[in-house]
């Protein structure tokens, strides 16, 4: 079975706005947090905000106290009034869209216009739109209910932003022909439009569709409707649990879509299920996909990569053949990575369930493995020298100490603090770990040239700056929710993107050079090909933002591998 994931499937501009507003107040204020009814329209959502003590009310109370949030839908204008007046800080997250729909309906309202707005009555946003058309507000949602209206002398016509784009046309025609003298606006989001248009086409390319969202998002029903006037098979689902492989089996392929207020771990959750699921009909397969998880799970996949990128780091300083330094390597990654993950569970209950499930389930056997691959890591470098021995000690006491509370360090909410709680801290301190057990402790065993060891270890931490920050890149909603202050999260996605391309570009020309020099062993310009792969998998798995998380973290690991392999033919 073929699976193809939409391109616009997930979170819109105006639905992730208003998830990282109230994440934001959430994790840079002490005060109680509240929205005005339900932020959007999602389930899961909804849960993760309760389970961050940010709930919400649907009554505006006399006196309060605390800040609230208006939701990405939008509220009457009274109501953000009632708001302040109660004693709220309000803190307006409505969708810019639907603010430029407020605002139209507002500044003919008071030129005493009408409002004809195509949606759903009950609808929260419709709800929000009529509250500035003065009273002078009708709703539609069928050509006869337009039919039926008055005809006005002077009425603007405005539609739902998540409207169905088909039937929106069909307004405007019956408004040309019939009241040429109607004001017609396009208020039909673009996302809105882009998702509508892309589902219709995978309908009919597709022998099933799932489309993936709450069952009270508007939104989201419209796409599972136009899907069905396909003839298609459509199933829509809140979440991963309640597909029916029953009703797929005989499905060859399936298109998988999303409304504009599901999250992305939803979606790849439904991925990941239906890849599993497909995975057992074929032994070969399955057990090429539970190898591949189990190394990616246990972290014998990066520990292993550490390991061949320092190899190839002591080859490239001209250090032949000596393996302990790269057996070093992978054992202490293997339990500093171990470790890490075991604090980091509560995350990867969105970013990596199937990990999470995993450390929950195995938590005393991977705690026994990552102590006694540390102690393992620590005696080889012993045995390797004393300044090897403190240099990995050090980093060890370090790796340790990540995330406990042991620095006193101002933070916005005035807590206790830890090392981890620094903002970028997670990206720059990897990079200096493995930059260290990759280059300088071979360095310092072998007493290798200072420019060597200098263009090694930049070529090594720009690989693993690269890797880290995209897997952050590719985390930011999971980090945002539990209030990791990433790169990504504190720069921005388009911004964090061009830094790891352009890392990447700069690693490319710091081997490229050597060809020129005699700084690094002969050949070893071979090694640019190793960030380029890097980037070209980088660009490819951004586009192909949906593919299983699987593929993309083999993927990337497999580039420290390849680098190690190059290491060995060269």
């Amino acid at each position: 079975m073929k699976i193809v994931v939409a391109k616009t499937a997930g979170f819109c501009m105006g639905v992730r706005r208003a998830v990282d507003m109230v994440l934001d107040a959430a994790n840079l204020s002490q005060e109680p947090i509240y929205t005005y009814g339900p932020l959007i329209h999602n389930p899961q959502v909804l849960a993760m905000l309760e389970e961050k003590k940010i709930f919400r009310i649907d009554k505006i109370p006399k006196k309060a106290k605390g800040i609230i949030l208006i939701r990405a839908h939008g509220v009457p204008p009274e109501d953000e009034k009632a708001l302040k007046d109660a004693g709220f800080t309000v803190i307006n997250a409505t969708c810019p869209r639907v603010v430029r729909v407020q605002v139209i309906i507002n500044t003919y309202a008071q030129k005493g216009y009408s409002t004809i707005i195509i949606g759903d009555e009950n609808h929260p946003e419709v709800v929000g739109l009529l509250g500035y058309a003065k009273g002078k507000g009708h709703t539609i949602t069928s050509m006869d209910q337009l039919d039926a209206l008055p005809r006005f002398e002077r009425v603007v016509v405005v539609a739902q932003t998540t409207q169905n784009t088909s039937f929106y046309n069909e307004i405007k025609q019956w408004c040309e022909t019939n009241a040429p003298h109607y004001k017609l606006f396009d208020t039909i989001c673009g996302s809105t439009e882009k998702r509508q248009a892309e589902i219709r086409k995978l309908s009919r390319a597709n022998d099933a569709v799932i489309v993936v969202g709450g069952k009270q998002s508007g939104n989201t029903k419209r796409l599972a409707q136009i899907a069905s006037k396909t003839g298609k098979l459509v199933i829509h689902i809140e979440d991963a649990s309640q597909i029916d492989y029953g009703t797929l089996s005989q499905a060859i392929s399936v298109a998988i879509t999303a409304g504009a207020s599901t999250p992305n771990w939803i979606i790849k959750d439904a991925y990941r299920q239906i890849e599993n699921n497909l995975q057992t009909q074929n032994g070969v397969r399955a057990f090429l996909f539970f190898i591949r998880d189990f190394l990616l799970k246990t972290n014998i996949m990066s520990a292993v990569g550490a390991g061949s990128l320092t190899y190839a780091c002591s080859m490239l300083q001209g250090i032949a053949n000596d393996f302990r330094h790269a057996l070093i390597a992978t054992l202490y990654i293997l339990s500093m990575q171990i470790i890490n993950n075991l604090f980091t569970i509560k995350s990867d209950k969105y970013n990596h369930p199937q990990r999470a499930v995993f450390y929950r389930k195995n938590r005393f056997f991977l705690w026994v493995l990552a102590v006694l691959s540390g102690a393992a890591g620590l005696y080889l470098s012993f045995t390797m020298g004393m300044v090897s021995f403190l240099i990995l000690l050090v980093m060890s006491l370090l790796g340790l100490s990540y995330n406990l509370k042991i620095i006193f360090l101002p933070l916005k909410k005035g807590q206790a603090a830890r090392i981890k709680d620094i903002p970028g801290s997670k990206t720059i301190l990897i990079t200096i770990a493995w930059g260290t057990v990759a280059c300088l402790l071979p360095a310092v065993t072998h007493q290798s040239r200072f420019l060597s060891v200098t263009m090694v270890c930049l070529f090594a931490m720009g690989l693993v700056f690269a890797r880290t920050a995209f897997f952050d890149f590719l985390a930011i909603q999971g980090d945002r929710i539990t209030g990791k202050e990433t790169l990504p999260t504190l720069l921005g996605e388009k911004k964090s993107f061009e830094i790891i391309q352009y890392v990447l570009l700069v690693d490319m020309f710091i081997i490229a050079s050597t060809f020129f020099t005699d700084v690094l062993i002969k050949n070893a310009f071979f090694f640019a090909f190793i960030p380029l792969m890097m980037l070209l998998l980088i660009r490819f798995f951004k586009k192909e933002s949906f593919s299983t998380g699987g593929h993309r973290e083999f993927g990337i690991e497999f580039s420290f591998l390849a680098a190690g392999l190059l290491s060995a033919v060269i």
